[in-house]
């Protein structure tokens, strides 16, 4: 009897399983907030879009849990969080266990004919074999007859680079865009934080064009379905890869970089999956770390451990989140370490990279007008005090009320009417952070050292990787409180390399008032460890130390075929913050540098230095 009831169990299973494998079409936009229609932006023109939402349900709630493409991109097709795997880092190449299938691989297991069109970004260097196909010319019309397909299309034209003049000027050419701008640049609405200036206001102009062409080709793909006669057995989810492509949008942990728009359209035959009616909304936060495990939960499918999702539909669906979790790493050639969590109301932010700027000079972004404008008006004393925020060093923790300051930039960290809150959220933060086993503590250059023949994942899960010992120090550094240096001397002798990587940036974040620790840098630069003797050289920079450090930092970027290439990053990152006169004669070494491809990304570092000494 009991292998009976079994058996019919495990056939009632099968059956589900069988009868709910809908078609899903993803639509994947690039680098925009929720500047749409129908999420009230009285400035867009998204009319394919806003007939989605108002056939769906449209999400007010969804973040990319990273600010980047490939770090936003790691953590939707692991539905793992980056910072666990070792992944968040922009277009980085480290393994993660083989055992940790992408979700199409599922989908595939299951009968699905899976396509990618065309962008991965997914840094993931595995051998995973995760799609039927995956190009330019993927598409569903290619599946064998009834086979249920998972198809992805990515769409680029809202890309950061939409608004470059380049670009620009060729779309208006090619008639892509209107020969003028739809808006006028005096309808712009501009974020405070942004000065108001014509070549601004006009880019803003410039990327909603952008945004619509984005929609045109979202209603192509949509036309293409109807057209199909598969808009009846069709799951659609539209959403962006993060947040909006102009300046202190993308690569900001802040709403301007992680909040996107998502719309999901349910067919008549699912609309049992729907959790609201066709064009409503939901507010339920969702982050891309629940995506992979929600369009399993659709199929009635089990979720695999190793993911980190919640569902939010389907059949595994749970209760709906208090928060999500945000962060942030190296951004191309300039590294950044920073922890957010956001809930219906607060957004928490921990820098721990509180001695670099919100604004590093990102060689990608400076090809748009709005970034190199404003860092120049900034210069020139012509900015406000809020507009000047992005080019100043950052605070240890930042605390927003996103209701009342939707552009963040009001702290309240230190306002005694939130220390409650505050409080609240700093202990999410760091539960989220050992709970994950959080990687973003070692040098990314350290990653293979750690990892061995294995991966740094499996390292950080090991009792090797002391994370709270390690956090113990980091948020000791970064309260830049001149009393602990004597705390952070006696963790510079520490046995844990790591230990002793921190001790030294607690010393760079206290900049002057790091003189005592003079002595024991000295003998940091000597250590055996690259990242410890980088770490040092900068902090004997600040108390008077220039020529010493300029030696180290030179000598670090000589070039090894031993060495981790991310070695040469963080010595060419610290050498743009020492006093120019002290780095100047090194003009021509990284100039040499610059044009030597075997140093990767440190090519752009110092080809940036390089170009940044020679105008002066």
């Amino acid at each position: 009897m009991v292998l009976i009831l079994l058996s019919l169990n495990a056939c009632n299973k099968s059956n589900r399983f069988e009868k709910l494998k809908p078609n899903i079409l993803w639509l994947v936009s690039e680098d925009n907030s929720p500047f749409l229609g129908c999420y009230g932006d009285s400035l867009a023109f998204t009319p394919n879009l806003d007939k989605l939402a108002s056939m769906g349900v449209r999400y007010t709630g969804a973040y990319a849990n990273a600010p980047v493409c490939s770090a936003a991109r790691s953590t939707l097709i692991s539905g793992m969080y980056g910072i666990r795997l070792g992944i968040y880092h922009h277009r980085s190449a480290h393994p993660i266990p083989q055992s940790f299938k992408p979700y199409p691989i599922y989908f595939r297991e299951a009968g699905y004919y899976c396509t990618n069109n065309a962008k991965k970004d997914y840094n993931l260097v595995n051998d995973y074999d995760c799609w039927d196909e995956s190009s330019r010319e993927a598409h569903y019309k290619n599946r064998n007859p009834g086979q249920p397909f998972f198809a992805i299309f990515n769409i680029g034209e809202s890309h950061e680079s939409s608004t470059f003049p380049r670009t620009v000027t060729q779309r208006r050419e090619s008639r892509a865009y209107p020969p003028e701008s739809r808006l006028r640049p005096e309808q712009v609405i501009l974020p405070p934080y942004h000065p108001d200036l014509p070549e601004i206001r006009q880019e803003w102009a410039d990327y909603y064009d952008a945004v619509t062409l984005m929609d045109e080709k979202v209603g192509e793909r949509l036309k293409e379905m109807e057209e199909a006669g598969l808009t009846d057995s069709t799951i659609v989810v539209y959403y962006s890869d993060h947040g909006g492509g102009m300046a202190r949008g993308k690569r900001s942990v802040k709403e301007s970089g992680t909040h996107v728009p998502m719309i999901i359209y349910f067919p008549e035959m699912y609309r049992q999956l729907a959790p609201a009616g066709s064009g409503e909304t939901v507010d339920r936060l969702v982050s891309f770390v629940d995506l992979p495990a929600t369009m399993l939960s659709i199929m009635g499918a089990e979720i695999p451990g190793h993911m980190d999702g919640e569902p939010f539909l389907g059949e595994r669906q749970t209760k709906p989140r208090d928060h999500v979790f945000l962060y942030r790493g190296r951004m191309d050639s300039r590294y950044d370490f920073v922890r957010a969590v956001k809930t219906d109301k607060y957004r928490y932010i921990r820098n721990y990279t509180l001695y670099r700027p919100y604004g590093q000079p990102y060689i990608y972004a400076e090809n748009a007008r709005t970034t190199p404008l404003w860092r120049k008006t900034w210069q020139e004393g012509k900015c406000d005090s809020i507009q000047s925020i992005y080019w100043e060093l950052k605070p240890g923790e930042e605390l927003y009320d996103v209701e009342k300051d939707p552009h963040e930039v009001n702290n309240l960290v230190n306002d005694p009417d939130y220390a409650d809150q505050l409080s609240q959220m700093r202990n999410i933060c760091n539960r989220e952070i050992i709970s994950n086993r959080d990687v973003g503590f070692i040098p990314e250059s350290i990653y293979s050292v750690f990892a061995g023949d294995s991966t740094i994942y499996n390292y950080a899960q090991s009792e090797k990787y002391d994370l709270e010992g390690i956090m113990e120090v980091a948020d000791m550094a970064i309260k830049k409180d001149p009393g602990n240096l004597n705390s952070l001397i006696v963790k510079m002798s520490d046995p844990d390399p790591i230990i002793r990587y921190w001790a030294a940036l607690g010393a760079v974040i206290l900049r002057g008032k790091a003189l005592d620790a003079r002595e024991k840098l000295i003998d940091l630069i000597k250590d055996e460890y690259p990242e410890v003797r980088i770490a040092a050289a900068e902090a004997l920079a600040y108390i008077g130390e220039q020529e010493l450090a300029v030696e180290v930092l030179k000598n670090e970027l000589r070039f090894d075929e031993n060495k981790d290439k991310y070695v040469y990053v963080y010595a060419a990152n610290a050498l743009q913050y020492i006093d120019k006169e002290y780095v100047n004669p090194l003009v021509p070494f990284l100039e040499k540098i610059a044009e030597d491809e075997r140093y990767d990304y440190a090519c752009r570092t110092t080809g940036y230095l390089s170009k940044e000494l020679r105008d002066e």
